[in-house]
This record gives structure tokens, sequence and C-alpha cells, in this order.
């Protein structure tokens, strides 16, 4: 554990006015905090933008592409199911448009795809693709995964008056939204295996358009290295058919880390980086070092599509270049205990590792149970509603994929629906959607209180339908504990609490009704429903004292 989580002396046990009131003298008193880092105060949205809403059709680029067109590739499915591989519009207008809808759901962070430049056609080699089938064959680079130039904005994304600079000034000054870039150094677009060579698939492009490398639709194992274009990919196959970057080539690191460096120049808050696993640990560390000589604060999170956390724990520690993970466990946890209503609440601590912790920092993990890559939940309203119950007080800091505010296309996977089209008739019908109300009511709690963000998590009773804990923060400044209790059953349930609470006055967070408190406290908890109680002040209870201090060893 890093020495700035060490408890320091308590000299003082003066009781706070509020959550974010001023210590009144200098003294110290005991810390207890999970993390400190600023973007556990976030609420992440992930969207793909080419599915979330077409906001300029001018940049539709509808007959792009010629012999191999990209615009709108449908796949039909049994039962008239459809999914699609082509582009379908979405952009950053339709972004910004919508940016207040974002803000009402309690969406303080927008996670967006690749920026960068992608092919003009669709791909001709690999397998082909289809309806719950694999495959790139026949796919296009909505996604954005398939970077030709990381230095230039694709044409689908941005309009008149609209770059991505303007998107993340305006993101930030009007809605007080900051920007994930999502980002790739592994590798470049499909780039060999296509019947005859297509312009842009294998080849990167440097800021001034210059080429600096090109697979020349050549398998790895038939790269020269002694040409200076081959000499960027690496010589055995990796994901796909895609051209992996040389990690051990400095033009490599050179070319993503000024290319990336120019993003964050232009309002990109945090990185999310892609198949972090498909890389050696000392090449990510290079890129984190150099990232962050400019900007020592910047956040990074990672997708390694692995569900073992003693794996994943190792791209965490600081001299693997401590980025933080995509909680892949978490997925698979959540997943199952809310898709099962019978599920018992105690299933779901596996994933949470509060002590003994393979990763550097858990509370610093960012929390999923969606995303693009893997299948969509196969539940019901009330699976969704008991998930971001749960997902917005637990641990980590919470990530929702575009869709999950209305349970869209449950139990899809990619090519199946899992990234169908959003659209304004999304939008519509989640502000009808009893999982979007419920989103916004437990997403504004957490906005607006210490202790979810960034607070010690002391688990009480877990146990059937019904869950409780604690969340604990408290440095010089600010002390705040949040009572959680959870009911993920169908009738309403009563649950008592008599162990580990401060005594003195406790107020529910969202209607404000206050308790006093002695050593317990027996509330009713609705149906499918959270209750968030909080308590502004010092710890004052020795028996969670001494279980935090345990717990802030990790």
């Amino acid at each position: 554990m890093n020495s700035t989580y060490q408890r320091l002396i308590t000299a003082s046990g003066a009781l706070l006015l509020g959550a974010c009131a001023a210590q009144p003298d200098s003294s110290t008193r005991a810390h207890y905090y999970g993390t400190q880092e600023a973007f556990a105060e976030e609420a992440i949205y992930f969207l793909l933008t080419d599915r979330f809403v077409d906001g300029d059709p001018s940049n539709n680029h509808e007959t792009q592409g010629g012999a191999f067109p990209t615009f709108d590739q449908p796949m039909f499915g049994p039962g008239g199911k459809e999914a699609n591989v082509g582009y379908m519009g979405g952009d950053f207008k339709g972004i910004l448009n919508h940016a207040d809808y974002l803000a009402e759901l309690g969406v303080t962070a927008l996670w967006i795809s690749p920026i960068v430049d992608n092919p003009d056609q669709a791909f001709s080699g690999g397998d082909p693709v289809g309806f719950a089938q694999p495959g790139d064959g026949g796919k296009t680079g909505f996604h954005g995964y398939w970077g030709t130039n990381f230095y230039q904005v694709d044409e689908h994304w941005e309009s008149e008056g609209l770059t991505f600079a303007d998107l993340t000034r305006r993101l930030r000054d009007e809605h007080d939204m900051k920007v994930v870039l999502d980002i790739v150094a592994n590798h470049s677009s499909p780039a060999y295996s296509m019947p005859e060579d297509q312009p842009m698939f294998g080849e990167v492009y440097g800021p001034n358009g210059e080429l600096v490398a090109d697979h020349e639709n050549l398998p790895p194992e038939q790269l020269n290295p002694n040409n200076p274009l081959h000499a960027f990919y690496e010589r055995e196959k990796d994901l796909a058919q895609l051209g992996k970057f040389d990690d051990d080539n400095p033009r490599v690191m050179d070319y993503v880390v000024e290319a990336y460096l120019q993003w964050i120049d232009q309002g990109a808050a945090a990185f999310r980086i892609d198949t972090l696993r498909h890389k050696p640990h000392d090449f990510w560390k290079k890129f984190t070092d150099r990232i962050r000589v400019e900007h020592p604060d910047f956040f990074m999170f990672g997708e390694s599509f692995v569900f073992d956390a003693e794996f994943l724990g190792g791209h965490t520690q600081p001299e693997n270049g401590g980025v933080s993970v995509l909680d892949f466990p978490a997925q698979e946890t959540l997943t199952r205990v809310f898709e099962n209503a019978e599920s018992d609440y105690s299933e779901i601590l596996s994933y949470l590792h509060l002590e003994n912790s393979p990763y550097h920092n858990p509370y610093e993990l960012v929390s999923f149970y969606e995303n693009h890559d893997i299948r969509r939940m196969d539940g019901d309203e009330k699976a969704y509603i008991n998930a971001n119950n749960w997902l917005f007080t637990a641990r980590g800091i919470p990530s929702i994929y575009y869709g999950s505010e209305i349970g869209f296309m449950p139990g899809t996977k990619e090519h199946e629906g899992n990234r169908n089209f959003f659209g304004e008739k999304g939008i519509a019908e989640a502000r009808n959607s009893e999982i979007a109300k419920n989103l916004k009511r437990i997403a504004h709690i957490r906005q607006d209180s210490v202790a979810l963000q960034k607070g010690l998590q002391a688990n009480l009773d877990f146990d059937g339908q019904t869950a409780a804990f604690l969340r604990v923060y408290q440095d010089d400044h600010q002390a705040q504990t949040a009572l959680v209790l959870l009911n993920k059953g169908d009738e309403k349930a009563s649950l008592t609490v008599n162990r580990w609470l401060n005594s003195g006055e406790w107020y529910d967070a969202q209607t404000g009704e206050r308790y006093e408190v002695d050593t317990s406290l027996t509330l009713d908890v609705p149906r499918n429903g959270v209750r968030v109680l909080l308590f502004d002040g010092v710890v004052n209870n020795q028996a969670l004292a001494r279980r935090l201090e345990v717990l802030q060893e990790f």
C-alpha cells in the first residue's frame, strides 16, 4: 500500500458540521479513505460515437467505400433480429446535442470510442462476419479501433464548428463533463489476408500525412525487418488480422505518445487503454511515464480482457505502469448475481478484494456490468435497477454502457445487437424508463457523497436478498460515513444494523429525513431498492475505527 494511505495519529475528535466543512483548527485526526484519486469522483457513461445519435447527416459519407461500402451494412438474424457492421451516423454533434440528457442521468465523464482516422472501406479479408458470427470480413471501422492516422480525427465525427477540441471544451464548460478518450497503442487496422491490398488497411500515417508504416498485405512472418515500413510491426500474429505494433521499436513509442499527448492538449481528461494485456508491462511503463511527465495526475485505465484478479492486479502496480483497469471480475459477478433473482447477495463479495488485494488500489478500478465486447446483461427492469444501485454505492468507479439506462438489447453479444444504434428513439424511451429514473437518483446521491466516491468499504451483512455496508471517508478537511442498505427482493425488507454505527445524527441522502442513532438502527428498504444514510462527522465508534485501520491496508 502506498505511504499516502497510511493512517495519521489521531489528535482530535472534533465533530464536523458537514461533509465538506473545514477542520476548525490545524490538528490532525485519523485518515480513512480508499483513494484520493480525483477521478474517483466521476460516473462514466461509455458510448460508441457512431451508435449514439446522428446529429449531422452531412458527415455520414453514405456513398463511401465503392465496392466495399461502409454505411449501413445490416446483418439479419432469426425472429426479425438485426445487427449492423457499417457506419450509422452517430457523431460529436449528436453527443453535444444530448449532453443535457447525459448530465440529467448523473453522468460526469463521457468515455467515447477512438476518434482517430480509420479506413474508408469495409475490410475484404479475414473471416466473414455474420449475425451472431465473429469475424472482420465485411466489417468497417465504425467503432474506431482500426487506426490509420493517430493524429487525425476520422471524417465521420466532426462537424463545421465542432472539432474534438470544441467538443471537450463545450462539454466541460457547458455541462461540467469530462471526456475519457479510448486509445489504441497495440495495433493499427486489419493488415493482411485481403484478396487484393486495399488502401489504408495496414498503413499508418504521421502528423503531416506521411506514410510511416505499411504491412503491404503480407502475413506477419513475411515482413522484412530491414524495411522501415515493415519494422513498425511485429512479425508474429496477434488479434485477428490486425497489424500489431513492435513493442521494441522506439519509433512506435514516439508515435503513440506524441499522438496521444496531442489529444490531451485538445481536452481529453483521461484515457481508456485498449488491449492492455497484448503489450508487456515495460511498454506501458514507458508509455505512462512519458504521459505523466507532461500530465502528472492524468488518470488512465485499461482493458485487459481477463477475469483473473491476480493477473489484472499486475497492470496496476507502479513498476508496471500503474494504470487502473476495467474490473472484469466485477462484470462476471454482477451479471451472475443480478440476472438471477434468486441469487444470494453474499455471492457478490468475491470480486471486491478489500483486504489482501492483488490490486494496487481496488477503489480505483472501473466497475461495470456491460460493454461493447461482452454480452449485455440478460435481465429485466429489476435486474438493471438493482445492478445500478450496487454499482453506484460499492467500491470502484462506476461505468454504464450506452443503453443500460433502458435495458437496451438485453443478452446480446457483438454482432447480435450489442452495438445497435441508440438514437433519439432510445433517449426518448429513457425519459420514461424506470431504470433511468432510478439511475438518476442513485447517481446523483453518489455525486454528492465523498464517502460513496472515495470511502473505505466496511461490509456488514450480506444475506439472501439484502446487503448492508458502510463507506467511510475522513481526512483533515472532511469526514463522512455512508450506510448503504440494499434489497433486491420483490418485497419490502426491514433491516437492522447494530454494529459500527457512529452515534449522533444521520440523514437519508434522498429525503433528508433525520435519525438520531445511539448503537443500532432499523429501517425499511423498498423492494428492488436502496437507502443511503449519511453521517457528517468524524468516526466516533471505536469498533468501526479498529475495522477501518485493517481495511485501509487493502
